[in-house]
């Protein structure tokens, strides 16, 4: 009965942080739900070796209040700019052909798809508009309250309205957080 109880306790919880994480599609998939079911996309651009990679997994994606706003309003994409994976956007197909296998988990060469993208570091998070349109890179490790700021800029479609740095700095003064910094 004990073992019982446990059990429930782990299944339980196993499923109330299930419900939590982001729910992580491929770029081609994410174009073909936009055809469906029109939204932004984020793409977290990453690598293995990468140390703020990984803070950005483990500490901003796996927040409770970034997961339910990426999952709401975004299609989430995960993207290794040093991998080899072939992938086809906006009518090209990209590909890594200096991928060195015997050098996957350390510094490898670019992805061509992240080239195409202006990645010039680790982590970088792309934002697209409903059409797989670059918004804008956002290179950079980002807190729960910094990732908060673009999520809901380009998800209302604010930054349209920004054309100057000073405006920028103007919407970053006047933006309240709310999401749990967890």
């Amino acid at each position: 009965m004990k073992k019982t109880i446990i059990l429930l306790v782990v299944i339980v919880f196993s499923f109330s942080s299930w419900a939590q994480e982001i729910q992580w599609v491929g770029l081609e998939e994410a174009i073909e739900l936009q055809k469906k079911s029109p939204r932004k996309i984020i793409m977290d651009v990453y690598t293995n070796w990468c140390g703020p990679c990984k803070l950005l997994d483990n500490r901003t994606f796996q927040n409770p209040d970034v997961a339910n706003y990426v999952n709401k309003y975004y299609y989430a994409v995960k993207f290794n700019g040093e991998g080899n994976e072939l992938l086809n956007y906006k009518n090209k197909q990209f590909g890594n052909p200096n991928y060195d296998p015997a050098r996957k988990n350390s510094r490898n060469s670019v992805h061509e798809l992240a080239r195409y993208l202006q990645v010039s570091a680790y982590p970088t998070i792309v934002f697209m508009d409903e059409k797989a349109e670059v918004i804008a890179p956002i290179t950079g490790y980002k807190t729960p309250e910094q990732l908060e700021l673009y999520l809901k800029m380009f998800k209302k479609d604010d930054h349209k309205k920004i054309t100057t740095q000073e405006e920028f700095s103007a919407y970053y003064k006047a933006f309240t957080p709310v999401f749990n910094g967890g």
